[in-house]
């Protein structure tokens, strides 16, 4: 079984059906936004998301609290102010406080979002989930809104993250609901991307083609992908929190289709430097065991389990305020943030085929095809004939 898209999201770890109607974010008109100066709590906040999510706040007038292990990140925002606990069982710190809103950004096992959830379903007026897109069943079909059917684990009361991701994620959004009916926001993005990303799974793409050559591209071009840019991504959670939203969204994007070609091309353009990419249909890659997703990241061959997840519906996300910027500029970013990392982060891509594989497996595949090398050409090779 080729490897899927909800596969390496699992292992990245990193709705109920009434909640993708529920609330004013899911229908008629929403309420008026709140004025500068909310007070929001996030539910982790040093990760990748989560400086993001309090540079969009910051930037909006809002007052921010973060709560977490103090581990990750500890010396980020000295001017923020932060509550130190564990979501296990250590959530003394959040006691006898209010905010106007909370945004989980750290939350995988039901258990754990029902008690914050609970515990702070008095002190806060809006909940705000970040799921994923992983919450559904890999059968759905493309094209697939926020009422496809979610994943289930074969265990419910299991707590293995990585085995169970996407169903323990569904399970959270419905805690999160339980304890506050009708004031959840439950924000479901698709592989969030950009500087910052500690999985580099996009940034393979970038730093691969800046490096010039000859590039193995999978497939024929046309597969359909989905990135969102984490800035984007941020300051549109923000926004939702202002507007008091409820309801589930997709964010996915960019708003109008987007094939592996056409980022590939994007990708190329962020740096201009001289590269042909070589398109290797499927089936050889799969007889070279090339996984989708890991050693190509963002990509999964249509008509494969799984391929339904790279073009669900982003139509109430849009109709609700997300706003994508180009994949170039993303690129371009990305490059830019991946240059000024210490040399030993960059010595080796944490996502993405080996150098010494890649050539491999274009050497197999010329041999096989007959053919030789083609000369690098100014950005990007350009889509397969």
């Amino acid at each position: 079984m080729p490897m899927t898209r909800r596969r390496f999201l699992e292992l990245a770890a990193g709705s109920a059906a009434g909640l993708a109607c529920a609330g004013p974010g899911a229908g008629g008109p929403s309420p008026a936004p709140r004025a500068p100066g909310m007070r929001i709590l996030i539910l982790g906040g040093t990760a990748f998301l989560g400086p993001e999510l309090v540079a969009a706040a910051r930037a909006r007038g809002h007052v921010l609290t973060l709560f977490n292990r103090g581990k990750t990140n500890p010396g980020l925002f000295p001017d923020v102010e932060k509550l130190h606990g564990d979501r296990d069982g250590k959530l003394d710190a959040l006691r006898g406080r209010s905010w106007d809103a909370v945004v989980d950004t750290s939350g995988y096992v039901p258990r754990i979002v029902r008690d914050s959830a609970e515990l702070l379903a008095p002190a806060v007026e809006r909940y705000l989930f970040v799921s994923t897109i992983s919450v559904y069943a890999e059968t759905i079909p493309p094209g697939s809104d926020e009422t496809a059917p979610v994943a289930t684990a074969p265990d419910p009361a299991s707590e293995d993250v990585r085995a169970n991701y996407g169903a323990l994620k569904a399970l959270c959004e419905k805690a999160a609901e339980a304890a506050m009916p009708g004031r959840v926001s439950v924000v479901r993005p698709g592989l969030i991307v950009g500087p910052g990303d500690p999985t580099d799974r996009f940034t393979y793409w970038p730093v691969r083609l800046a490096r010039g050559g000859e590039a193995l591209a999978p497939g024929d071009g046309r597969d359909p992908v989905q990135v969102v840019d984490v800035r984007d991504l941020a300051d549109w959670m923000i926004r939702l929190v202002e507007r008091r939203d409820a309801g589930v969204a997709n964010a996915a994007g960019p708003v109008a289709p987007l094939d592996m070609a056409g980022m590939l091309e994007a990708c190329g353009r962020a740096s201009a430097v001289p590269v042909a990419l070589a398109w290797v249909p499927w089936p050889f890659l799969e007889k070279q065991k090339v996984e989708p997703w890991s050693d190509m990241p963002v990509w999964i061959p249509a008509g494969t389990e799984g391929a339904g997840m790279a073009s669900v519906s982003n139509a109430r996300a849009v109709s609700k305020g997300l706003r994508f910027r180009s994949v170039e500029e993303t690129a371009r970013d990305t490059l830019t943030w991946w240059g000024a990392l210490p040399g030993d982060r960059r010595a080796k891509l944490r996502a993405g085929i080996s150098p010494e594989r890649e050539a491999a497996v274009l050497a197999a595949w010329r041999a096989r095809a007959g053919r030789s090398a083609p000369a690098p050409s100014q950005g990007p090779g350009g889509r397969p004939g």
